[in-house]
């Protein structure tokens, strides 16, 4: 399977610019840096041991925030390289990383020996650590040819990839079987990478639970603030199609109650807010965009946010937060982050993708199911009467959870460091 996947790539090699190069003129590529998806690269190694995280997009790329922050001070560590493939995560990530010294960020290239083999060469990392559930077969075959030590953080195998991989099953043990470790995020993805050939698997939980004092940029523009100071104000975050208008009908519900609400809707995909536009305003709601804040005023019924990776800025100032994706057979969107800022979380019955999650969050009475606008509606009113304050000692439980797994998945890595020279 190996040797046709490879064949596979070296059969793209030649068309990769041609392709790069359509992908920028959808803006879908950075205008310059496009060129190191062709291991093209300009920045310099420099000396001493260097660290390479690689993350898929901007949710794992957050994620690895508290490991950046402890590195950042390790002397044994000079350089910490952290790679994605989405221009979202480069933005997201380049603005929380502006006053890193020893980090920098590049676009990995594709998954072809070519690429791979230059990559490699030119960065020699001392460590590589592959976040979430990033498996690029190319690259971990390369990276274990040259004994570089090949880490998987916070793996998450869903029942989906888990059932793919091993409809592969020499492969996917080839694959698997070439980390020195596997730091599962939850039991059921413990067992998934076990079976899958995976020799090293320990669960720390996930790291997502941790929190970091990196730059977060999580305050709001002041005017704006004070433009929604006396607003009910709740929050709809990576909603899916179908989504939005359950979220539109549950705020014309609460219109009828509260006429200051305000809905915030952040969609999973910002390519599509032109199409939820016109969706809600044909309901004959007021719609603004995140980025024409300025349009904003007390007749808004729906903010749109059309950014990335400004999720906490909202969760900050939402009491309560739908969490999208579990309306629909998506499996959820990941809970942690609006539970560690003391949101109340309603989602709908498909949260199969972080199950686990969800069942420590509803021990704690943060999480609710919902199934219906009308439901949602309820739930929302009550939380809006209630005025109850956040509860500290469910904060600080979340706190202390996510920094024993932060301390566990670092004495791990630091097992792997200590080892360089």
């Amino acid at each position: 399977m190996f040797f046709w996947y490879k064949l596979l790539t070296y059969l793209f090699y030649p068309f990769a610019p041609f392709f790069l190069f359509l992908r920028k003129l959808k803006s879908k590529e950075h205008l310059t840096r496009y060129k190191e998806k062709l291991s093209q690269i300009n920045t310099p190694r420099g000396n001493g041991c260097l660290i390479w995280f690689h993350v898929a997009s901007v949710g794992e790329g957050l994620s690895i925030l508290p490991l950046v922050e402890n590195f950042e001070k390790d002397e044994k560590i000079q350089k910490i390289l952290i790679t994605s493939v989405t221009l979202s995560s480069s933005e997201v990530l380049e603005k929380k990383l502006s006053n890193n010294k020893k980090t920098t960020h590049q676009f990995l290239p594709f998954d072809v020996p070519k690429f791979v083999s230059k990559f490699l060469n030119h960065w020699s990392p001392d460590l590589a650590i592959f976040i979430d559930s990033e498996i690029w077969p190319n690259f971990i075959f390369q990276i274990k040819e040259k004994n570089i030590p090949l880490l998987l953080v916070n793996g998450r195998i869903t029942k989906k990839s888990f059932n793919r991989w091993n409809f592969l099953n020499k492969f996917s043990k080839k694959i698997f079987g070439k980390f020195d470790l596997c730091i599962a995020s939850n039991s059921e993805s413990e067992n998934y990478l076990k079976i899958l050939g995976a020799k090293n698997v320990k669960n720390c939980g996930n790291l997502k639970f941790a929190n970091t004092k990196l730059n977060s940029g999580s305050k709001l523009d002041s005017v704006f603030l004070n433009k929604i100071a006396n607003r009910k104000i709740w929050c709809a975050a990576s909603t899916h199609p179908s989504e939005e208008s359950f979220c539109a009908e549950t705020h014309l519900n609460l219109k009828s109650t509260f006429e200051n609400i305000l809905t915030i809707i952040i969609p999973r995909h910002t390519h599509r807010v032109k199409a939820i536009d016109k969706e809600l305003s044909g309901l004959n709601l007021k719609v603004v965009f995140y980025s024409n804040l300025s349009q904003m005023d007390i007749d808004t019924d729906i903010l749109l946010v059309d950014t990335y990776g400004e999720n906490s800025k909202f969760f900050n100032i939402s009491k309560s937060v739908f969490l999208g994706g579990s309306l629909i057979k998506h499996g959820g969107q990941n809970p942690i982050e609006p539970s560690r800022l003391g949101s109340k979380i309603f989602h709908g019955a498909h949260v199969s993708n972080f199950s686990e999650i969800y069942k420590y969050l509803e021990s704690l009475g943060v999480t609710q199911q919902v199934n219906t606008p009308g439901q949602l509606t309820m739930d929302l009113t009550e939380e809006f009467f209630s005025n109850k304050l956040t509860n500290s000692q469910v904060l600080e439980k979340i706190d202390n959870y996510g920094f024993e797994i932060l301390n566990k998945v670092i004495k791990e890595i630091k097992i792997y460091i200590n080892t360089q020279r």
